[in-house]
């Protein structure tokens, strides 16, 4: 049987997160299609052939499967509701309960298929206490491409500058961004222009353009500016990261690569964190030179976070969703009414209706209405 699916992103840097996602469902011999509720995301998939412009077209297409690499999606859409998550568990929002933004359920979601043992524990408690929707443990898709590690290695050619390549990447909240730090700014001016190191950097695309535009200034023959959300090609090429308290920190990890934070907001032991600027040209060293006992300390915290290194969380993530699809889920509850959230999303994408499917979704009803 085919299936009809829709991915539903929001910014730009979920689309990483679909590409793996839509190779293995066009594979399979299924119909994908994307959708944008925001411009960020909708001039990152420009050019797309299988791209629906307005939320009418989504309407229209009456998908069976939503995978939603976005905080929520609108509950007037048919389908099964996937969570596929924009990033990584990165500890950079807690709630007023002491938890964590990243555990924040809002209503919408039927099935989320989480990346590792960290975050399936909190949202299979969450599941067990909420009792409308199930968590199945399949690893992220974004992930894929960087996977298996020996055939990355082995397929890059060898170093003819034999300098380490430092990737430097850095979040949008002010409060935790090394990118706002003017210190931390001159003292990367320095090293780059010390001949010692390679430098390659991203940054989160909600900075502010004056913040972007100054560190794209440093672009010299020993730093390079990168303008993109494709960040596995950036990971493969740099030796270590440099980093705040963003999510890319959890990604480039996998790689089992050391990451040096500036202010991280979490003690992490997998880190070498620090705060003081003058200190960033030791702990590169650091990093170069790893301990055997830092490396088993990532090791540790990579098992927690996504120990899988097939490359094949895309296709759990399908068998996942498709599975469930036909699962008998009488067993779970409607979801919640959440009419001020719902609100919200017929405002933002000025779509105005009463249908909502709160109901478990099922193919043979659908057919049915």
């Amino acid at each position: 049987m085919a299936y009809k699916f829709l991915i539903y992103i929001s910014y730009s840097y979920a689309v990483p997160v679909g590409i793996p996602l839509e190779e293995e469902i066009i594979n399979r011999g299924h119909t994908i299609k994307w959708f944008s509720d925001l411009e960020n995301g909708k001039q990152s998939l420009k050019g797309k052939s299988n791209l629906l412009n307005t939320i009418e077209d989504v309407v229209a297409y009456k998908p069976e499967i939503v995978l939603g690499a976005t905080d929520d999606v609108p509950d007037f859409i048919t389908g099964l509701k996937v969570q596929i998550f924009h990033g990584f568990f990165a500890k950079k929002r807690p709630l007023k309960n002491g938890e964590f933004y990243h555990f924040r359920i809002r209503g919408f979601f039927d099935l989320y298929c989480t990346q590792g043992p960290s975050t399936t524990n909190v949202f299979t408690k969450l599941s067990k206490e909420l009792k409308y929707f199930e968590v199945i443990e399949t690893g992220w898709s974004k992930a894929d491409p960087m996977f298996p590690l020996e055939k990355s290695s082995d397929s890059t050619p060898s170093k003819t500058d034999q300098r380490p390549t430092i990737m430097i990447a850095s979040t949008f909240t002010e409060r935790l961004s090394l990118a706002y730090n003017d210190a931390v700014f001159n003292e990367i001016k320095r090293l780059s222009n010390s001949n010692t190191y390679k430098f390659i950097m991203v940054l989160h695309p909600k900075l502010p353009l004056h913040i972007i535009e100054k560190w794209q200034f440093l672009t010299n023959a020993n730093f390079n500016f990168f303008n993109t959300t494709d960040l596995i090609p950036l990971f493969l090429k740099a030796d270590i990261l440099f980093a705040d308290t963003t999510s890319a920190i959890q990604e480039f990890v996998l790689q089992k690569k050391p990451v040096v934070t500036f202010k991280h907001r979490v003690h992490e032991d997998f880190l070498i964190d620090i705060d003081d600027p003058q200190e960033i040209e030791t702990a590169f060293s650091t990093a170069l030179n790893p301990s055997e006992d830092l490396l088993e300390r990532i090791d540790t915290y990579i098992e927690n976070l996504h120990p899988y290194v097939d490359g094949k969380s895309s296709k759990r993530v399908i068998d996942a969703c498709i599975s469930f699809l036909h699962k008998d889920r009488s067993y779970l509850n409607n979801k919640p009414f959440n009419l001020i959230r719902k609100y919200k999303i017929r405002k933002r994408l000025a779509y105005f209706t009463l249908k909502s499917y709160n109901e478990q979704y099922a193919i043979e009803r659908q057919e049915h209405e």
